[in-house]
C-alpha cells in the first residue's frame, strides 16, 4: 500500500481507483507500441538483421512520437486524458530546452 501512496502523492491523485486506471493505460500503450513497431517497422524494410543504429532511428523518429499519441488517446478513452495531457506537456518540457511545460 505503500507504493499506491507514492504514486498518489507523485502523480497528484486521491483515488486508488485511478491509480489503477492509469497503470492499465500505461499498460495499454505499450502493448500497443510493440505492435506498432513490428508494422511500422515491416512497412519500412527493417529486419533483424539490420544494424541497431538504423533501428534505434527508426525507433525514435516513429515509435516515440506514435507512443505519445497512443497514450493521450488511450488516456481519453479511459477517462484520464488531462492527467496524461499534463503528462506529455511534463514530459515535453524536460525533452525541448527551453520549454516551461505550461499552457494548453
Amino acid at each position: 500500500m505503500e507504493l499506491l501512496q507514492k504514486l498518489k502523492s507523485r502523480w497528484g491523485i486521491t483515488s486508488n481507483g485511478q491509480v489503477l486506471i492509469i497503470l492499465i493505460v500505461f499498460a495499454c500503450t505499450g502493448f500497443t507500441a510493440l505492435y506498432a513497431r513490428r508494422f511500422v517497422f515491416n512497412l519500412v524494410g527493417i529486419i533483424d538483421s539490420d544494424p541497431f543504429w538504423l533501428k534505434a532511428i527508426v525507433w525514435l523518429v516513429t515509435i516515440l512520437p506514435l507512443y505519445n499519441i497512443f497514450l493521450l488517446i488511450y488516456g481519453a478513452l479511459f477517462g484520464q486524458f488531462e492527467f496524461f495531457w499534463g503528462f506529455f506537456k511534463k514530459m515535453m518540457s524536460r525533452l525541448i530546452p527551453g520549454k516551461s511545460g505550461s499552457g494548453s
